[in-house]
């Protein structure tokens, strides 16, 4: 067992030298992450806590208790630090449909996604309240299931959003949600023990498995085999319960031992060819053992870890090979699976041996005898198949060769239960085997050993220097099909020199490889095997082609188309032009995948030489294209290109050329017998020249060496050349930095000369500044001068000021008795007002029985007047019957006139009526039109007279209204003027006055239709107020005391001129002037 310890590490190598697990425990290496340091404490660990496997199955993924999350590659040996993701991991998931990316569950509740290339983080989900405890991993790789103990997520992994959320009661936990492998269906797994399957589309329930009676099992673990028709349940119990998903029944109960009293994990281990239906499933226990049994049988089969460092959690790969292992004290344990099942895999040994001999011979065509080993359960079944074949024989398209019998008896029975010559039947019948067992019919056929031991020795070697850079010389897109192409060759490589040497053979492995790319151990074998049969005398000549092999073609090709053969010979195509591409290639240049595993199909299942025959089949179904070509270049593009050549035809050929070609020449003659890898080990394959393959190889080495040297040689030139370049780096370096100091220099010195400059300007600055202070003193000077000069003004406008407000006062006293006087003047204007309004009043009243009288007139006349036109309407009515009386007395007359005349002219009197009568009619329409036209005339008339008798009473109104007002004027004007005395008598004489004036002139009025409050304005009557006399008198005072005023203000300045002259305030005028 190896260790590695991964601490302050980001990448290296798992292992340095490839272990060898034993068959005991398989343990390949133990990985710890252990920490140490100044301030770590002595033997410290960082716990690895969950491990995921890719799709592969070589990669795994590991996070450990800090949250860093290493990538483990075991088919290359390497590992790497991809993330730190700052918190323990509680789940990861490796099988994503973008192979570099994983998701990694933290204990945040979070859920992430990261690129192991780039080392980015890819997208951060969120959604869960609790911690995740498992991740499934939808077979498209497109969705993800999320579980908590409370909930389940679905999660589209191209857009990373939640699609759906599984909502339960709070009583009922999640044990389970997990993706059926290949299918849609989800299944779900409660604490209660109840599960159902869901539909991933739509969600809806397509089933419910029944809870099993008795004892409830209290369901933990929960495993499904990669093809999804089982379902194991198990929980704190020994016993495991296995569900039929098919039938939905519970198929059996498998009891563990009784040291297991609970399972905490369930793993299938998938084995190769099984389809998916894996049979072995693992156990993790209470007790930290991880047992693997057989379903089928309920057998132990082996068992991983201990009781002093248990297991906690177990990650299987998806191909079966390597299982890992996270224990107690925090390490991760890798486990080889063909090492623990190397004793199961063991071939069982012979129970029966036969002898098959050629009739009336001894031995076979190689002079030995053929031992065949079989099971008792087979041999009964052989057995009978020997007694059909001799009752009824198969005809079948292989013709029997002198030596073959032998042969043909010993391998007709094939192992798994399969019989040659019904393969060969089925052959015949359908050209081809069926598409879903050819795989199956050919490890049969080629009876291959799988010795995984053997195969797993020369995978350890590791990649052959041969095929270390095949990758230049074939480039495949696929990365995993040129690193399985690289694999096998190296494989081939280190089982035999010569295929280190051969440079055809990734052409001829190719197709297997891409046909086998996902079991490399069937691949290898089956390419060996071909090597070692169908390959035969190719390696003679070496690294020449086979001329031997080629000189068969030829002379098969010249026995049945010789015509073609001397064209070929005309032109110059020899038959390493015309044969060895299509023997190199296996025909893969020239066909397609489906005609190449139909050509082979047959290829198979005859002997060795019908690969030859098929070369020669094909030129000869090919044989009017070759004709036509007439240029080499030409016939090297038909066999390294597609051509329209029929494969079956092509097979029908190589057929009849089979059973039609001598012994002498046929390709059987010079090519053994079929013969199948050897079990255990694979045989010593040593048909080549050895000493050109040992001197290529050596030849190789010398490169190899001369190539060292020229990459040392080259190594140094590089350093020196560095050392040089470093050299004139710092030279040109140095030259930069004296010019850049240089240029700072001169950089200094304008800045000192500005410097300099500034300083001078200051200096100026300074001058002016001076000059400026003196002036500003200067300034303040004749400021205080003039101050003081302010203030003496000031002390004498306050003087002044003072006799202002003496003045102000005596002037607001006079208003005040003016204004006392105005006041009783208004007093009287307002009981003068008073009495006016009772006289208008008065002469309201008067107006008012004026007017009533006046309408009462007026509706008289109009009485009067509508009596005069009643009277005159009944003398027109009377006079219009009269009129209407003599027509009709003169009608009547004529109407007695008429009927004497007789019946011959009482047309014309009724016409004459009817006539008669529309004039009646007319002329009474006539008289009524005149009639109304003459009463809208006088209707008119009478409206303009009340109009103008309307206008006349609103003038006469407006007249009273405008000498009322002239009268309210004059008595203002007279109460002004007059005394208290006087003026009562004058106003009441005026008022009398007016008043007999005023009922004059309304009653002159009244006879003439006068209008209300008309007064005739008298300018003799106007009594003048007049108010000059105070106001000149308080003018004359206010001259007066202005004299006053201006007397007192010469004198104070003349007592002030001679007590204080101020004799230097003429000298600072004087300075000032002379400036």
């Amino acid at each position: 067992m190896q260790t590695i310890d991964v601490n302050r590490k980001e990448s290296g190598k798992i292992w340095h030298r490839k272990p060898s697990p034993s068959s005991a425990d398989g343990l390949m290496v133990q990985i710890s992450h252990d920490v140490t340091g100044a301030f770590a404490p002595q033997g410290r660990r960082v716990r690895f806590l969950q491990v995921s496997f890719d799709v592969s199955g070589d990669r795994f993924v590991a996070g450990d208790h800090h949250g860093n999350i290493y990538v483990f590659d075991i088919g290359r040996n390497r590992f790497q630090l991809v993330q730190k993701a700052g918190s323990p991991c509680t789940s990861l998931a490796f099988s994503l449909r973008r192979k570099t990316e994983f998701l990694v569950a933290l204990s945040d509740y979070s859920l992430k996604c990261y690129d192991i290339e780039n080392k980015e983080l890819v997208a951060w989900m969120k959604g869960h309240a609790t911690a995740i405890h498992s991740i499934s991993i939808h077979a498209s790789g497109r969705y993800a299931l999320t579980t908590s103990s409370d909930t389940a997520l679905l999660w589209d992994l191209d857009t990373f959003t939640r699609k759906r959320k599984l909502n339960i009661k709070e009583d009922v936990g999640i044990a389970k949600v997990f993706f059926l492998p290949l299918s849609n269906t989800i299944i779900t797994c409660f604490r209660d023990d109840s599960i159902f399957a869901w539909e991933s589309d739509t969600l809806q329930c397509k089933y419910q498995l029944p809870i099993p009676p008795g004892e409830r099992p209290c369901y933990k673990a929960f495993a499904t085999p990669r093809d999804g028709r089982l379902l194991v349940a198990a929980g704190k119990s020994r016993f495991l319960h296995v569900w039929a998903l098919d039938t939905r029944t519970l198929l059996r109960i498998v009891e563990m031992p009784t040291k297991v009293r609970a399972v905490k994990q369930l793993e299938f281990l998938s084995e190769s060819f099984d389809g998916g239906s894996s049979k072995i499933v693992g156990a993790l226990s209470q007790d930290g053992i991880m047992r693997f049994i057989n379903l089928n049988t309920c057998k132990l089969l082996f068992d991983i870890g201990s009781l002093d460092d248990r297991i906690s959690s177990v990650a299987v790969s998806p191909t079966g090979r390597h299982v890992t292992a996270v224990v107690e004290s925090g390490c991760v344990n890798v486990y080889s699976i063909p090492a623990l099942m190397a004793d199961f895999n063991k071939p069982p040994p012979p129970l029966v041996k036969a002898i098959a001999n050629k009739s009336g011979a001894g031995k076979s065509l190689n002079g030995t005898s053929v031992l065949r080993s079989t099971t008792p359960g087979r041999l009964s079944q052989i057995e009978a198949d020997h007694k059909i074949a001799g009752s009824h024989t198969i005809k079948t398209g292989v013709k029997r060769r002198p030596g073959q019998d032998t042969e043909a008896e010993e391998f007709s029975s094939l192992p798994d239960g399969l019989n040659i010559s019904r393969l060969q039947a089925i052959l015949k019948g359908y050209g081809e085997y069926p598409a879903k067992y050819r795989m199956f019919i050919w490890r049969s056929i080629l009876r291959l050993p799988e010795n995984h031991a053997a195969f797993s020795s020369l995978i350890d070697k590791g990649t052959h220097l041969a095929w270390a850079k095949v990758h230049q010389t074939y480039p495949i897109k696929s990365r995993k099909l040129l690193r399985v192409l690289q694999r096998t060759l190296s494989c081939l490589a280190h089982w035999s020199a010569i295929f280190g040497e051969t440079d055809y053979l990734p052409l001829l492995a190719f197709p297997f490889v891409k046909l086998f790319q996902n079991n490399q151990l069937v691949c290898f074998e089956v390419i060996a095997t071909v090597l070692a049969n169908w390959c035969q005398l190719w390696f003679e000549f070496f690294p020449n082609p086979p001329i031997n092999a080629l000189s068969m073609v030829e002379n098969v090709l010249a026995y049945h188309d010789r015509k073609l053969l001397q064209h070929f010979v005309n032109y110059n195509v020899t038959s390493q032009i015309y044969a060895w591409p299509l023997l190199e290639t296996l025909f893969s240049e020239v066909v397609t995948r489906d005609e190449w595993l139909r050509m082979f199909d047959n290829i198979f299942s005859n002997h060795p030489a019908f690969l030859h025959l098929m070369v020669v089949a094909y030129l000869i179904s090919s044989r009017q294209a070759l004709l036509q070509c007439m240029n080499v270049d030409d016939f090297k593009y038909f066999f390294h290109h597609r051509n329209a050549v029929d494969i079956s035809g092509v097979i029908k050929e190589a057929y009849r050329l089979d059973e039609s070609t001598p012994d002498d020449i046929h390709p059987a003659r010079m090519l053994e017998e079929f013969q199948p890898l050897t079990r255990g080990q694979y045989p010593i394959f040593n048909k080549y020249p050895k000493f050109i393959v040992d001197y290529q190889a050596q030849e190789r080495e010398k490169i190899r060496r001369d190539e060292l040297d020229y990459l040392h040689q080259r190594h140094a030139t590089a350093e020196l050349q560095r050392a040089l370049d470093k050299r004139r780096n710092e030279e040109e370096a140095w030259y930069r930095q004296q010019e850049l100091l240089n240029d700072a220099e001169q950089q200094r010195r304008v800045l000192i000369m500005e410097e300099e400059q500034k300083l001078v300007d200051q200096r100026v600055r300074l001058q002016a500044m001076k000059r400026e202070l003196r002036a500003r003193e200067l300034q303040l000077l004749d400021g205080a001068r003039h101050r003081f000069l302010q203030h003496q003004t000031q002390i004498k406008g306050t003087e002044l000021s003072r006799l202002d407000e003496e003045i102000e006062r005596k002037r607001i006293l006079r208003e005040q008795e003016t204004q006392a006087a105005v006041e009783d003047v208004e007093i009287r204007r307002m009981e003068l007002q008073a009495q006016k309004e009772q006289l208008q009043q008065n002469l309201a009243r008067n107006s008012t029985r004026s007017t009533h009288q006046q309408q009462a007139d007026s509706e008289a006349h109009r009485r009067q007047q509508e009596l005069e036109e009643r009277m005159r309407k009944r003398a027109w009515d009377i006079e219009r019957n009269k009129e209407h009386e003599s027509r009709k007395m003169l009608q009547t007359q004529m109407a007695q006139l008429d009927q004497i005349k007789g019946d011959i002219e009482g047309n014309k009197d009724i016409e004459y009526r009817r006539r008669m009568d529309d004039l009646e009619t007319e002329l009474r329409n006539m008289e009524m039109g005149h009639l109304n036209e003459e009463n809208k005339r006088l209707e008119e008339e009478v409206q303009d007279v009340m109009a103008a008798v309307a206008d006349n009473k609103l003038d006469q109104v407006n007249k009273v209204e405008e000498e009322l007002n002239n009268l309210r004027t004059r008595s203002r004007s007279d109460e002004h003027r007059r005394g208290l005395a006087g003026l009562n008598q004058q106003t009441y004489a005026s008022f009398d006055t007016r008043r007999n004036q005023t009922t004059n002139a309304l009653s002159t009025q009244a006879r003439n239709k006068p209008i209300l409050n008309e007064f005739s304005s008298s300018d003799e009557d106007s009594v003048p107020i007049s108010l000059d006399r105070g106001r000149r008198t308080f003018e004359q005072r206010e001259r007066d005391l202005m004299k006053e005023v201006r007397d007192l203000r010469r004198k104070i300045a003349t007592e002030t001129r001679h007590l204080q002259p101020p004799i230097s305030y003429d000298d600072d005028d004087r300075d000032d002037d002379a400036r």
